[in-house]
């Protein structure tokens, strides 16, 4: 999670843990916060802000997995991380790079993420980069906004979920043209306030903050996954919401939060994102606090999503596995 309502020193915070070479601790726990999971070839790719490795402030690194639970570079062994979008290469932005996401369009990979509290799109032709831009700028220009999620209907239109900031981190969307890599400005819509109050807990004050989407559509109705309360807050946690059109009227669900510290047992659980494993089963990828005295660098875990039909309300419901909770590591033996 970030927040412009954070002060410059808070913007630019330690990302990862000192680098370490692997061959002085065989494996360690991963430390990408705002984390997700691309599945492709039989294996796992994950990336998120800040993570393992040296130089990862500076860009987004990459790990590989074939079981969720082990994690190593990329075709390296040297502990070493393996850079798929880095500062200054043909790619937006010299500070702040948070939040990416993956996707795969025809024959071609895409990255979006947040640079400069701008959201960006870059582009490369394989998996594992280099992403890099023709033009080098944002999506938008015109004010600052963060947290990006690309969503792809069933009819072919994609459509860009983000942050924009108006005393507060609130969620908007509109349509997006993947060939220009531009919203379609008219189409542009807020999704909805500050309503419940496991989003504003008083454990850590701070304006109205929603953020971290994540969407998907089932059986004609779309799902909007997203993290509530500031990132240091304790109470940091995810729910969902429903709605028949991708711009809503969402209706947020009472079964919410089903990522918390009450159910996962640590602090600031939230901000990742959803996808379906080798096994079928779907995840939910999150990050958080280091510990209840310190929240950064921010842990990595992945849990479980159980999904319920309910005939009555006509949707999906959602919650989680919070027994088999998946603390990943990092090894250097592959």
């Amino acid at each position: 999670m970030k927040t412009l309502i954070c002060n410059s020193a808070l913007l630019i915070y330690v990302m990862s843990m000192p680098a370490m070479p692997l061959s002085a601790q065989e494996k360690r726990e991963l430390f990408f916060a705002d984390p997700t999971i691309y599945v492709e070839g039989g294996k796992y790719y994950l990336t998120g802000t800040g993570g393992s490795g040296k130089g990862a402030a500076s860009g987004f690194a990459v790990l590989e997995s074939n079981d969720l639970q082990t994690w190593a570079p990329p075709t390296r062994a040297d502990g070493q991380a393996h850079m798929i979008l880095t500062k200054g290469d043909q790619a937006f932005g010299t500070e702040g790079f948070w939040a990416p996401q993956l996707l795969k369009e025809k024959d071609t990979y895409y990255l979006t993420y947040t640079a400069n509290e701008q959201t960006v799109l870059a582009q490369s032709q394989t998996l594992l980069g280099p992403y890099r831009q023709q033009e080098v700028a944002p999506i938008d220009g015109s004010e600052k906004n963060i947290d990006s999620y690309i969503f792809k209907d069933d009819d072919g239109k994609y459509y860009l979920y983000h942050v924009r900031f108006a005393n507060g981190n609130y969620l908007w969307v509109a349509e997006f043209d993947m060939g220009k890599g531009e919203i379609k400005p008219e189409t542009l819509k807020k999704c909805f306030g500050q309503t419940e109050p496991w989003e504003a807990t008083p454990a850590y004050e701070s304006a109205p903050i929603m953020e971290g989407p994540t969407v998907i559509k089932l059986k004609d109705k779309y799902y909007l996954f997203y993290s509530a309360n500031h990132y240091r807050n304790i109470d940091y946690a995810v729910g969902y919401a429903v709605s028949d059109s991708p711009y809503g009227p969402w209706v947020k669900q009472k079964n919410s939060p089903i990522i918390h510290r009450s159910i996962v047992g640590e602090h600031g659980a939230g901000h990742g994102d959803l996808f379906e494993g080798l096994d079928g089963q779907l995840y939910y990828v999150y990050h958080v606090h280091f510990d209840q005295q310190q929240v950064t660098p921010r842990r990595t875990r992945i849990v479980p999503i159980i999904k319920q039909w309910d005939g009555e309300a006509g949707c999906y419901t959602f919650s989680v596995n919070s027994n088999e909770v998946i603390k990943p590591t990092m090894t250097n033996k592959r």
